[in-house]
């Protein structure tokens, strides 16, 4: 009957999916799973959804947080493929290791990793990529100081920094910019498209543990996530903010979230970028829920 009822559900989106003649995107994530408990949540809604193919994983560092593991790159690629064999998809997406810490301060400042290598590959064969970003940007700027040719081919949607929309000012004092300040700095200064979720909205996600129980506890995967909350550094915590499912919801249903683009100072690229303004919190955590209650393995 699972086996039935999983078929009927990937057969509807995919007559959907057709009718509608919606293609499959392809994108490359970037996530620093062993940071937080929220890359978990994010990861699996990207990896749930159907309209999108993941063509990369991509382990990134946060060794610059006073709260790091040793090899924390290493321990989120390690979850990465954790939380792929828990979905049975093991085997269908590529894991690859990123940077292992911020990038250099001089000479040749990128971080050469698998995960560079492969933004640059994808990029050289493409009209354009798309890279989903939940952590560090060294792995994204690397690849671009590598091969700057590839910079006009990039669409990046990251989580990160503060925007005051009323004053158009662009701050950069949260944690993911402050894992690597330098990659942020060359990709503002650089001809990559930036997409960005700012803190001050994504703060809009906090939940409680309760609420998150409730709702996915009786589906397999909503147990595993569940437990990653509570194995977590500070597990005994009765609500969190889960940040990044935000920002990868916000890009699977647009209509989620209201966007505006803003010209940011010379100190700061002076150019145009899509940041999110507002986000729909009640259905993008609605569309969560459904959206794990009608996934099998």
């Amino acid at each position: 009957m699972k086996v039935l009822k999983s078929i009927i559900f990937l057969g509807i989106l995919l007559f959907a999916s057709i009718f509608t003649g919606q293609e499959t995107s392809k994108i490359i994530v970037d996530a620093d799973t062993g940071n937080e408990v929220d890359d978990f949540y994010a990861l699996a809604r990207i990896l749930m959804e159907p309209s999108v193919q993941i063509t990369a994983l991509n382990g990134a560092h946060w060794q610059t947080s006073h709260w790091t593991v040793n090899e924390s790159m290493e321990n989120s690629h390690r979850l990465n493929q954790q939380l792929l064999g828990e979905m049975g998809m093991g085997s269908k997406v590529r894991t690859l290791r990123g940077a292992k810490s911020r990038m250099y301060d001089w000479g040749d400042r990128a971080q050469h990793s698998a995960a560079a290598s492969e933004i640059i590959k994808q990029a050289k064969n493409s009209k354009s990529i798309t890279i989903l970003a939940l952590g560090a940007l060294t792995n994204v700027a690397s690849a671009v100081y590598i091969d700057p040719q590839i910079a006009d081919k990039l669409k990046v949607y990251w989580l990160g920094t503060t925007m005051d929309f009323e004053k158009k000012v662009l701050k950069r004092n949260d944690f993911n910019p402050l894992m690597d300040p330098y990659a942020l700095d060359y990709l503002l200064d650089s001809k990559v498209e930036m997409n960005i979720m700012p803190l001050n909205v994504a703060v809009d996600m906090e939940i409680n543990f309760d609420e998150l129980e409730r709702e996915t506890t009786g589906h397999f995967l909503g147990k595993f996530l569940l437990e990653r909350w509570k194995n977590h550094l500070d597990g005994s915590r009765e609500s969190r903010i889960l940040w990044d499912l935000a920002l990868i919801t916000a890009y699977i249903n647009p209509e989620l979230a209201s966007t505006i683009s803003i010209k940011t100072s010379r100190d700061s690229g002076n150019k145009p970028i899509t940041f999110y303004k507002t986000i729909d919190v009640k259905a993008i955590y609605k569309d969560f829920y459904e959206t794990l209650l009608a996934f099998e393995r």
